[in-house]
């Protein structure tokens, strides 16, 4: 096993960094609980212009450019229709290889939806890359846990 150079290390571990920080940001952009405003117009300065989100569900995906996904999020999270929803990552896995990283998110979310209280868990992946002024997202694709799909173990405890 080769022992990385003190200086990669160090590389290594600020990207890290700043990488935590990004998806703590995405995550953030949606919480409309206790009042506040949802900033998913945030978006667009996490991901690179050409970003895509892919909703899975089953065999059944919903692929948007950043710009399909953001509007009607907005609407959801503003008409009164979603209230008190938050979204947090519980654990992650990040893979980094010079300019590309991997992660691995399993979430939380929980809020009230057409007046019906509700508490999930689900994955996220999203494929980074850096760029000229910090790592920037280019994909993200999702999938909530439901009967017959569970988060796998070594997702729970990264």
């Amino acid at each position: 096993m080769q022992t990385l150079a003190p200086s990669t290390s160090l590389a290594q571990a600020a990207d890290q960094s700043e990488i935590d920080a990004l998806v703590r940001a995405f995550f953030s952009v949606f919480t409309n609980k206790n009042g506040a405003r949802p900033e998913v117009d945030a978006i667009h300065r996490m991901f690179i212009p050409q970003g895509l989100i892919i909703k899975c569900h089953g065999d059944h995906r919903e692929i948007y450019t950043l710009q399909q996904f953001i509007a009607p999020r907005l609407q959801l999270l503003t008409s009164g229709q979603l209230t008190d929803f938050q979204e947090q990552e519980v654990s992650a896995r990040t893979d980094i290889f010079g300019g590309i990283a991997q992660r691995y998110s399993v979430y939380e979310k929980s809020g009230v939806l057409d007046g019906q209280a509700f508490h999930a868990y689900g994955v996220k992946t999203l494929q980074l890359i850096r760029m000229e002024d910090g790592w920037k997202m280019v994909s993200l694709a999702w999938e909530d846990e439901r009967d017959g799909l569970g988060i796998p173990v070594q997702l729970k405890h990264s």
